[in-house]
């Protein structure tokens, strides 16, 4: 007879020589000696863990023909139990699913399977790996799985129990097979390693089990191939033969890197490499290397749980004391990430090297500190600031009521007066209107407000951040709808209001929506959800529509103050740029009353919007009612007829 591997040789024979599933022998054996035999039985679990052998020993205690009844315990030595061994007997059928997937392999069986056994009591059908039988198969398998003929019995194995369908798991008896614990692996092994005279350490034979991750075929295998090697065998062979790296370099190499030792840890990972050792593999030892200095740390009782031996296991305790937890935590995260970068790179140890250079701590702290000082966006906070324009100063100006002449016997004089500017500086700027027959005075110092009455804190911010919005809303029209009739009402970082003076320019407003959010979006680098409705705007964020008035008005206006008087002059502190002549009273001469067809653009925003309003053969005109309900001294009805002709088409700006 010719070579035989160990992992065949030893193969368990009956249900005590089962390795590690002691609960699954004990169920079995129960079911035998009551003669409780289920029709089907599923066996899922990781490789080499039993599940084909406890199927075999299942159809030997079914059939051994020692014993008048199925038993536990078959003999191992009739033909029947010698058939079943090797394979030669015809009732017992083991199918390979992952080649026989189709309708037609499962059809084929069910027909097979009518026929009364030849040789043994019980027919039973081995299906191993069946989560790669097709859907097909699964539902051809159904009825047949359900009420087998009376004397068939189907075994499923596989390692995906969560392919197979639910329907087929409902109709098999399941059991579960574990991992093989480390300790009953090493002992099995000193066994085998008795028997076949394997001269191999007892350290050895431990790191076999534990590279073997608990399959007992895989540490089988790797001893059969380790008695090859000349004795004794120990660890650094094991080491040498798996291809892996030695835990002591492991353990050298991430002492260096502890250390900040840039130039012991290059050392250390080219002696690796000198020796054989891709680049990828390193990379993979070091960070299950990692792993077990954290179970080391946390969990140091807990031995069984990393792939090394005692001595070094007790190195690592020690070690993993002085590391702190975010630290390992932190590197292991750091080799997870390079991973993908030198398994893609063609220059794997040039990569390999940086990313262990990106272990130091040094590295690891000074890249904490930068994501820590990194700047963010502040907030801006515009200041008053006190601005005497001369006389042809560009200030931005927006549209408001006309300035009357007091009521005085005294000589009237049109000083510009200081304003304090809270808009942002990047407001379109228009030039101020002068008058041809106001003589030029000095300008009337500005009262600083008291400590006592504070400003809003909020307007300034909304004011600022308004005029930073239209900057960026596109196109030109949008924004000068927005600069001439909007303003911003509340801003919370997620959310935005939006004012706007009418109900008209509301509906106006709404088909721009998009651009708006898509403003805020570009200025502030996150989504900002924006609503919009009608509302004046507040003081300190827009002007009145009467920034001056005569001293004859009685709706609420502030007198102008005079020289003479003790009192302080009314704060204008809270408005933003000065007003524009617009609409005019019965008390203003009519040089200084525009009219509908007399405004002039004052900056490249209004020239556009005046250029874009003539290509349509329209006009400039002032959808806002709060103007109106404002200035009482206006016919309402006359300047509307006269600034919106009624047989123009395109008396209405589109925006």
């Amino acid at each position: 007879m010719g070579y035989e591997p160990l992992h065949h040789k030893y193969r368990p024979q009956t249900f005590t020589e089962l390795v590690g599933q002691d609960a699954i022998a004990q169920t079995l054996s129960h079911a035998l000696e009551q003669q409780r035999i289920a029709p089907a039985y599923l066996f899922c679990g990781p490789r080499g863990t039993g599940k084909t052998s406890s199927a075999r020993i299942l159809a030997k205690s079914l059939n051994c023909l020692t014993q008048g009844q199925p038993d536990p315990h078959p003999c191992g030595q009739c033909d029947v139990c010698r058939g079943i061994s090797n394979g030669s007997i015809l009732d017992i059928v083991e199918i390979d699913a992952a080649s026989n997937t189709g309708v037609d392999n499962i059809r084929e069986l069910i027909e097979r399977a009518q026929f009364a056994p030849v040789q043994c009591r019980f027919k039973v059908y081995v299906i191993d790996e069946c989560h790669m039988l097709s859907t097909a198969a699964f539902n051809a398998l159904l009825k047949t799985l359900e009420e087998p003929p009376e004397q068939v019995i189907f075994v499923l194995a596989t390692t995906d129990p969560q392919r197979v369908l639910p329907t087929i798991i409902s109709r098999c008896q399941r059991f579960d097979f574990r991992r093989i614990p480390l300790e009953a692996m090493v002992s099995h092994l000193q066994v085998i390693a008795q028997k076949e005279a394997i001269d191999i350490t007892e350290d050895a034979v431990r790191l076999v089990a534990q590279i073997a991750q608990g399959g007992l075929r895989d540490a089988q295998s790797l001893l059969d191939q380790l008695s090859l090697l000349e004795p004794p065998i120990n660890a650094e062979k094991v080491w040498d033969l798996v291809g892996a790296v030695p835990e002591r370099d492991l353990l050298e190499l991430v002492q260096a890197i502890a250390t900040d030792d840039g130039v012991t840890t290059l050392d250390t990972v080219r002696r690796l490499m000198d020796r054989g050792r891709e680049p990828m593999i390193v990379l993979q030892n070091l960070a299950g290397f990692y792993r077990d200095l954290i179970i080391a740390k946390t969990a140091g009782e807990r031995a069984d749980l990393v792939p090394v031996t005692p001595p070094t296991w007790e190195a690592m305790k020690d070690f993993s004391q002085s590391l702190a937890l975010p630290l390992l935590l932190t590197g292991q995260k750091t080799l997870r990430e390079a991973e993908i970068q030198i398994r893609n790179t063609t220059q794997p140890r040039l990569w390999l090297e940086v990313t262990l250079m990106n272990l130091l701590p040094s590295a690891q702290v000074s890249v904490g500190t930068s994501e820590a000082i990194s700047p963010r966006p502040a907030t801006v906070t515009a200041r008053p600031v006190v601005v005497s324009p001369p006389t042809n100063a560009p200030l931005p100006v927006p549209s408001t009521a006309p300035v009357s002449p007091p009521m005085s016997s005294a000589p009237t004089t049109a000083s510009p007066a200081p304003i304090v500017a809270s808009a942002p500086v990047s407001a379109t700027p228009a030039p101020l209107p002068e008058s041809s027959t106001a003589p030029s005075t000095p300008p009337t110092p500005l009262v600083s407000s008291p400590v006592s009455e504070p400003e809003p804190a909020t307007t300034p911010d909304l004011v600022t951040l308004w005029a930073q919005v239209i900057a960026q809303v596109k196109p030109m029209g949008t924004r000068a709808l927005l600069q001439q009739q909007g303003h911003l009402i509340n801003h919370d970082g997620k959310a935005a209001r939006v004012g706007i003076k009418s109900e008209k320019l509301l509906k106006m407003a709404q088909s721009k929506l998009p651009n708006i959010e898509a403003a805020f979006q570009q200025l502030l680098n996150q989504p900002v959800k924006v609503s919009l409705e009608v509302a004046a705007p507040p003081p300190g964020s827009a002007p009145p529509p009467a920034a001056v008035a005569p001293s004859t008005q009685t709706n609420g206006d502030r007198p102008p103050p005079a020289p003479s008087s003790p009192e302080p002059p009314p704060r204008i502190a809270e408005r933003p740029a000065p007003p524009v002549l617009q609409n005019p009273t019965p008390d203003v001469a009519p040089a200084m009353a525009p009219t509908a067809h007399s405004w002039q653009p004052t900056s490249d925003v209004d020239r556009a919007v005046k250029s874009f309003a003539e290509f349509f053969n329209g006009q400039i005109v002032d959808l806002s009612d709060d103007d109106e309900a404002d200035d009482p001294g206006k016919d309402t009805k006359a300047q509307k007829d006269k600034a919106k002709p009624s047989s123009s088409p395109g008396s209405d700006v589109p925006f």
